[in-house]
């Protein structure tokens, strides 16, 4: 039963792989890299799966799982490249995709964009009014549906080429059979169109954002859905007769079909697994309170973890490319800063680094791919961070001439500076964009960094962390013992989840029998649908997992909270269960509370979720005098940031054993990734071969 976890990022594909007892080699965990093909991430990750079950030694046939990591769905996002799409809406509200929330990007600027109307996911012209409508807040009809005029939309929108179509109707989440005949009619008339209702694809009120995620779940899906299912083939074809799995944002993995279905849950699915093998890593070793930082070759994606725990992003917060989107994600934040962002010097002469990444072809300009602007990887080489015949354990050759002439010519010369100084320069922007990102996702919200510690992975992680952590007051650096495939080793540490939503909206404080009764009712469906997804997955009853959560707020609040109902049957004294941890929810995440104020139940949402096999990560033997000697590779010379150069040792990070201490200056190398610990910082390998560097 070998599994394999795949993340696909801006510059490598990560792998691993994990064998058991009953496999013909018996257990073991395997770690490979190739290069991303952006083009087709199908082509790079099924390279990466057949050189990783070679370099294991097993056959294709004993793989029975893959976990997969994917960026295609945020990729078309961001790239605005996804469907075109049409949409059926209830006559007079035609354009709320386009006026939103009335709501400027920035308040005191008179230059900013507006996306979801300079970039919008449906044109006007292909937002249709249908007649029909639906009273709150019971859902009765009072204009029934127009059937011809839906029939008539459809095949307008299929002579205009549409390929996706949404149905969004006003009051969908209180009565959705509208929608869900509109869907037939366009099916219908539309055969090969992707099709989807805002009632299926995020059952809430505020018709805003419920549209305007619908809208993505269309414009990423047809894409989204032929990527999947084209890996899925590709898989088949080469012998690989293993169940498929995706990561979704909200840290739970789910089937090729479900994910086909509402591909906006998949997101932030690259993302997410760097959190998730993040916490598990710092979780073998007892740490609770981190801050992970995941910087690859184009992007550094940065999380917070408060006393052990993955935390949802508010509703209001869950943007992609500048549209809502009501799907859970894992509170994280994504800037343009890796290993391959470009630095450059402006039209107003200013030193800038960043967002725009040289990714993986061409690349760092030491790649010799044929790039030729300075990059961050390419300032680390310079200053000795990186050695030029040790990068992926010397299996990708880079020239460090090709590094000094791309940072001379682009920065130095221009600037006034040494080569040095130069590079030293690189490392101080992006240290400092990351070191901002890291303050919004903590000081910015309650949590002081110096309780917390550090924790960079990724390939270009583990070098920037000291300078991160100083910069942030973090109290230490925790470098995983695989930091490179974190990510791709968080995928097989996670749970098969499903959620799914109802609005129903009440005062918890003053609620009627019949509205409890109400509640029991919707509660009981939404469980109903729940299992069924897990039933689906072959996930048997016994290992069912359901959370229940209200989703509340204080009477005229604009968003809510989440609050979990207790097991059990919904009566008066669950519903006041509820009303105490919303109070201390709201303390927590703003300061304060107000215990006597009215609190509105806005969504139940239920979550079912089915634990499995988890990655199961060897513990090291005991340091033993010698080993630090039997550790040490060579010395060579490295620039640190007070600029003084020192002949610093290097040592092979697979070799050092628990308990053992490095003293800085020194770097740990290992395949995937090269730690860095500065002069006056120490370096201690833990039980499970995690490396806390702190200062003295």
């Amino acid at each position: 039963m070998a599994r394999i976890g795949v993340d696909v990022g801006g510059t490598n594909t990560d792998l691993i792989l994990e064998t058991t007892e009953r496999d013909s080699i018996g257990r073991a965990i395997f770690k490979h890299k190739v290069p991303s093909t952006l083009e087709d991430q199908s082509i790079a990750v099924m390279r990466g799966i057949l050189e990783l079950c070679n370099q294991a030694g097993i056959g294709k046939e004993e793989v029975d799982l893959i976990v997969h990591g994917t960026t295609v769905a945020t990729n078309i996002s961001i790239e605005h490249n996804g469907a075109e799409v049409g949409m059926l809406t209830t006559k007079g509200f035609r354009d709320i995709l386009h006026i939103g929330r009335h709501k400027r990007p920035h308040n005191f600027s008179l230059h900013f964009d507006a996306p979801w109307q300079t970039d919008p996911l449906v044109r006007r012209r292909n937002r249709i009014p249908i007649n029909e409508r639906v009273l709150p807040p019971h859902g009765d009809v009072e204009t029934a549906l127009d059937e011809a005029e839906v029939r008539e939309a459809a095949r307008l929108l299929k002579s205009r080429g549409v390929e996706a179509v949404i149905i969004g109707f006003l009051y969908s989440f209180l009565n959705r059979d509208h929608e869900l005949r509109a869907k037939e009619i366009v099916q219908q008339e539309m055969p090969d169109a992707y099709v989807c209702c805002s009632s299926e694809v995020v059952d809430v009120m505020r018709e805003y954002e419920r549209f305007s995620t619908t809208a993505m779940n269309a414009y990423i899906g047809p894409r989204t859905s032929f990527y999947l299912t084209h890996l899925s083939s590709q898989l088949r074809e080469n012998g690989i007769d293993a169940e498929l799995r995706i990561m979704q944002s909200n840290g739970g993995v789910a089937t090729v079909e479900s994910c086909c279905e509402r591909p906006v849950n998949i997101l932030m699915s690259g993302p997410a697994g760097g959190v998730i093998g993040g916490h598990y890593f710092a979780s073998l070793d007892g740490e609770r309170n981190l801050i992970t930082v995941d910087i690859g070759g184009t992007s550094a994606d940065i999380s917070t973890l408060v006393d052990g725990s993955i935390k949802i992003m508010n509703p209001r917060d869950s943007y992609v490319s500048g549209h809502p989107v009501l799907a859970p994600m894992i509170d994280l934040i994504t800037i343009g800063a890796g290993g391959g962002s470009i630095a450059f010097v402006d039209e107003a002469g200013g030193f800038q680094v960043g967002p725009r990444s040289a990714g993986s072809n061409p690349g760092p300009a030491c790649y010799g791919r044929g790039g030729s602007e300075p990059t961050v990887t390419d300032a680390n080489i310079v200053l000795g961070r990186l050695d030029p015949d040790q990068m992926l354990g010397g299996d990708l050759k880079v020239d460090r001439a090709l590094s000094e002439q791309a940072i001379r010519e682009k920065i130095a010369e221009p600037l006034g500076l040494s080569l040095e100084e130069a590079a030293l320069g690189i490392l101080k922007i992006v240290n400092n964009n990351m070191a901002l990102a890291i303050r919004s996702s903590s000081v910015a919200r309650g949590v002081d960094p110096r309780d917390f510690v550090l924790m960079p992975f990724g390939g270009a992680g583990p070098v920037h962390g000291p300078a991160l952590a100083e910069e942030v007051n973090a109290k230490a650096v925790l470098v995983p013992p695989a930091p490179g495939i974190t990510a791709a080793a968080g995928l097989l540490t996670t749970d098969i989840q499903y959620e799914n939503t109802r609005s129903l909206m009440c005062d918890l404080n003053t609620i009627s029998d019949q509205q409890l009764e109400r509640l029991q009712l919707s509660m009981d469906s939404l469980e109903s649908e729940v299992r069924e997804q897990l039933r689906n997955d072959d996930v048997s009853e016994e290992m069912m997992r359901i959370s229940r959560i209200a989703e509340c707020r204080y009477y005229g609040q604009g968003f809510e909270l989440r609050a979990e109902f207790p097991a059990g049957a919904i009566d008066r004294i669950a519903v006041n269960q509820v009303i105490e941890t919303f109070h201390r929810q709201h303390e927590q995440d703003y300061g304060y509370c107000f215990e006597g104020a009215v609190v509105e139940l806005v969504t139940l949402r239920l979550i079912g979720n089915s634990e499995s096999q988890k990655l199961e990560w060897p513990p090291l033997a005991a340091a033993q005098p010698g080993d630090t000697v039997d550790a040490f590779l060579y010395e060579r010379e490295t620039i640190f940031d007070d600029g003084s150069a020192r002949i610093t040792p290097r040592y092979d990070r697979s070799r050092l054993r628990a308990g053992q201490f490095i003293e800085g200056p020194a770097m740990l190398m290992q395949h995937d990734s090269t730690s860095l610990v500065p002069p006056g910082w120490v370096a201690k390998v833990t039980p499970y071969g995690n490396v806390i560097i702190s200062q003295h």
